[in-house]
């Protein structure tokens, strides 16, 4: 317990020197604070520190109220949470106060009685910062009560007070919310009139209630967050209420897969099944890359956005793909193979939204076509690209592969093989691991597999290879095989 909650009166809190602070001079305060001893003052955001986070600071050192804008699954909520930690840790409140009045400034009728009549006499009780975050999701069915508060014929029945004392009033989720911060999700959803509501809160700091001649001066950090796309499909944030919010800020996805590998390890980092399951590193930037490519696919709806969500709720999906395998082989341990990133469809059919020519093709197959257009791009990180129209009388550096399945057969993984058998079958090809040791010579030795079932799929991705799914089995052969066993 910090020691300044072992004051208890307003007398105590004016002989330790305390004064008013406003919510904002509080964030703008430990915010320099943190600038100056050279903290991260929003731990657990990634890939924003060039971009958006120096936004937010200025936003906060302008004393702004901030409206964060930007596609679902860009962190918006997560910053406005982390946003806790500017706080203080303790506050004063005066006790039994319902809007968390500070004792040094009243707002509400109940503070300021009991304050004229104790004086430095006053008790205060300490509020922490983790209970000084209020959030509420707009949605249609919101009132104006909800949010500002309401008259209360229950309390005004058993008081025996009428309609015009203020003691009647009901306080809503903002005035309760008083010195702490207040987000809102998805502002657009809110009707106009709710919206209208809150013009004087932002500007003038006070509230109006039933026609009531009462101002509460209420003190409080404004936090919105809304999607660009809400402007069409479901609202739109009405003008005097926009030009209210101090600073727009835009939030993006990540950049660059590394910073999307950062975002999906501090996820799932609690995850105990990590400890059994081994992870190559090709096999967490195709993770990534499937969002990549979902982002630039012509089947998904890219003003809708892909949710960063999206590779947190594949890696999840990969890691019970693998445990499966785990319990039904009886092994305590196994890696992550290409083919267990089948399971990772149904998380990709359940973030993304389809277009029309993507809903006549199906979730499931564009899903698919996104795996696929993944693994021809960490493909082509590792290998020689392969050409649309090749040289005659030169040889392909993926022949020796060819040959072998033409000659040979094919090459079949299926989901629950043991790790001992999955690694035989892949090394019947030899020429796979040729072209593994000569582009990939830096890979740990134990991704080697991993890596060559990635030349697999990539060829196959490429029409080099007929790749056949059937169950729960994948078969790689020839092209052509088919065709001429057939003759």
């Amino acid at each position: 317990m910090n020691e300044l909650t072992k004051l208890k009166t307003l007398g105590d809190l004016k002989k330790a020197g305390f004064s008013y602070q406003s919510i904002k001079q509080e964030l703008k305060k430990n915010l320099k604070a943190k600038i100056a001893a050279k903290q991260d003052a929003f731990p657990g955001i990634f890939g924003y520190h060039e971009t958006v986070l120096p936004e937010i600071e200025r936003a906060i050192l302008s004393g702004h109220n901030i409206n964060l804008l930007g596609l679902r699954g860009q962190a918006k909520t997560r910053i406005a949470r982390s946003m806790i930690g500017l706080l203080d840790e303790y506050i004063p409140v005066v006790q039994g106060s319902e809007i968390n009045d500070d004792p040094f400034a009243p707002v509400s009728f109940y503070a300021k009685n009991l304050i004229a009549e104790k004086g430095d006499q006053t008790p205060i009780e300490w509020l922490h910062r983790d209970e000084r975050f209020s959030e509420k999701l707009a949605t249609p069915d919101v009132t104006v009560a909800d949010l500002i508060g309401d008259i209360d014929p229950i309390k005004a029945a058993n008081l025996k007070l009428s309609y015009a004392d203020h003691r009647v009033i009901h306080y809503g989720m903002i005035p309760r919310a008083n010195r702490c911060i207040f987000v809102i999700n998805e502002l657009p959803d809110l009707q106009a009139r709710i919206q209208v509501a809150l013009f004087n809160i932002l500007q003038e700091g006070d509230v109006q209630i039933r026609g009531f001649k009462l101002r509460l001066e209420l003190d409080m950090q404004f936090i919105f967050t809304a999607n660009p796309e809400d402007y069409t499909n479901r609202g739109s944030i009405v003008t005097p209420l926009k030009d209210r919010i101090g600073s727009q800020i835009l939030t993006h996805y990540p950049i660059d897969i590394e910073t999307a590998k950062k975002i999906t390890s501090y996820e799932t980092a609690a995850d105990t099944r990590l400890e059994q399951v081994y992870i190559p590193e090709l096999a967490s930037d195709l993770l990534e890359q499937i969002s990549f490519s979902a982002r630039e696919s012509e089947y998904i709806d890219q003003k809708s956005g892909v949710s960063a969500r999206l590779s947190v709720t594949a890696f999840e999906n990969l890691l019970s793909t693998a445990e499966l395998r785990t319990l039904r082989s009886g092994e305590n341990k196994t890696t992550i193979r290409l083919g267990d990133f089948i399971g990772v469809i149904p998380a990709i059919t359940g973030k993304v939204e389809l277009v029309y020519e993507g809903e006549q093709e199906g979730a499931a197959y564009v899903a698919q076509l996104i795996l696929d257009e993944a693994v021809k791009s960490i493909f082509t990180s590792i290998f020689p690209k392969i050409e649309k129209l090749e040289k005659p009388n030169q040889p392909s550096v993926y022949q020796d592969i060819y040959t072998w399945f033409f000659n040979e057969g094919e090459i079949v993984l299926t989901e629950d093989q043991s790790d001992r058998a999955y690694k035989a079958e892949l090394e019947r090809n030899p020429a796979l691991f040729q072209l593994v040791d000569q582009y990939a010579a830096n890979a740990d030795k134990a991704d080697r597999y991993f890596i060559a079932e990635v030349l697999l799929w990539g060829l196959a991705a490429q029409k080099k290879l007929a790749k056949n799914r059937v169950r729960n089995s994948t078969t790689f052969r020839d092209l052509y095989a088919n065709y001429v066993s057939g003759l």
